[in-house]
């Protein structure tokens, strides 16, 4: 497993990835110039060139919140979902260079320090056709920078899983910060039927895609069945899960991956430790529990990562009665290891 094992690092594929999406970048923002000058040839290439980078980051926005749920609706979306993290700083990037050119274009030419200026030009917080709403698109361009920042295994590492993860969840507040600044900021330029559609169905179709997923979702956190004398809980049939692949339960309240591999069944904890991926959508490569979101390897016998890597995830004892597989509820302590149930046990 040390060989086959390899870190998530720079390969051709990121290098693929990163380069279509430079493409698809500098190809938008030539089409947004090119026709909004053929449209509006009395506007100036400085506001052209704002509204241009800051369409941009919300429409990459709004793929990147697309990405987790469509992973979760269809395997197919999960090559973006590896790659994520290179849209976000890509929005942040394209957010940053909007509010560069928008504080120099409408801030710098007074006798007040720029960054004092957005904050106190307009105080019209009594009425939305008045509210600064410059200040809501400062706000969120901070949430962004903190994300993108942080978009690295080191920050990761430093402050653990959980808190990485709470911390990118802000991205939610963020959004929101964005759809608020655009509404408003297009209220107080022009009224555009067509603007306010594009801004209701993006929304929609963030919020409709999360609550889908979320449904869908709902039925893998029904509990398992009734426990026996021994306290182990009957989760599946063994002719239920694929070979090499797993069956995701819930018992006690936690999601468990149960694996069937080479004659054996053994149950991990559901969560991967790099970014809380879900280990029982992955499938057994070289040995190991193989993450579908990056990569990250389990030994599925004590839930380790192989040498010299550090991840563990809890484990939990199992049994093979009469074509059923038995899961105990207790987790036992990460990296744990459980002789594994081998299959046409009678017991």
């Amino acid at each position: 497993m040390t060989h086959a094992y390899r870190a998530v690092g720079w390969n051709r594929q990121k290098r693929v990835y990163d380069a279509t999406l430079a493409g698809g970048m500098g190809l938008y923002l030539g089409t947004f110039l090119g026709v909004s000058a053929w449209l509006r040839p009395q506007a100036t290439i400085e506001t052209l060139l704002i509204r241009a980078l800051g369409t941009g980051a919300f429409l990459l926005l709004h793929v990147v919140l697309s990405i987790g749920p469509l992973s979760r609706l269809d395997e197919r979306f999960l090559p973006l979902l590896y790659n994520r993290r290179h849209l976000g700083v890509a929005t942040f990037l394209l957010a940053a260079a909007h509010g560069s050119l928008s504080l120099v274009q409408f801030h710098a030419f007074g006798d007040r320090d720029p960054l004092v200026s957005l904050l106190s030009s307009n105080g019209g917080f009594q009425g939305l056709a008045l509210f600064p709403f410059q200040v809501l698109g400062a706000m969120a361009l901070a949430i962004l920078f903190l994300l993108a920042a942080t978009s690295h295994d080191f920050w990761l590492a430093q402050l653990t899983p959980p808190v990485w993860k709470a911390l990118h969840m802000l991205v939610y507040p963020a959004y929101g910060l964005v759809v608020a600044h655009v509404a408003l900021g297009a209220l107080q330029a022009e009224r555009s039927a067509w603007l306010a559609g594009l801004l209701a169905a993006g929304l929609a179709w963030v919020a409709g895609l999360h609550l889908v997923a979320g449904w869908r979702e709902r039925g893998r956190d029904r509990e398992a069945g009734e426990r026996d004398a021994e306290g182990f809980i009957a989760v599946c049939r063994v002719a239920e899960i694929p070979e090499k692949r797993a069956v995701i339960v819930t018992v006690a309240g936690e999601r468990v991956a149960v694996f069937r591999y080479d004659g054996k069944v053994s149950a991990v904890s559901n969560v991967c430790q790099h970014q809380n991926g879900p280990l029982g959508e992955g499938r057994v490569l070289d040995g190991c529990i193989t993450c579908p979101w990056h990569g990250f390897q389990y030994d599925p016998a004590d839930g380790a990562s192989p040498p010299p890597f550090t991840e563990k995830v809890p484990t939990f004892r199992v049994r093979v009665s009469d074509g059923r597989v038995l899961v105990d509820p207790q987790p036992l302590p990460a990296g744990t290891r459980v002789e594994p149930a081998m299959v046409g046990d009678p017991a």
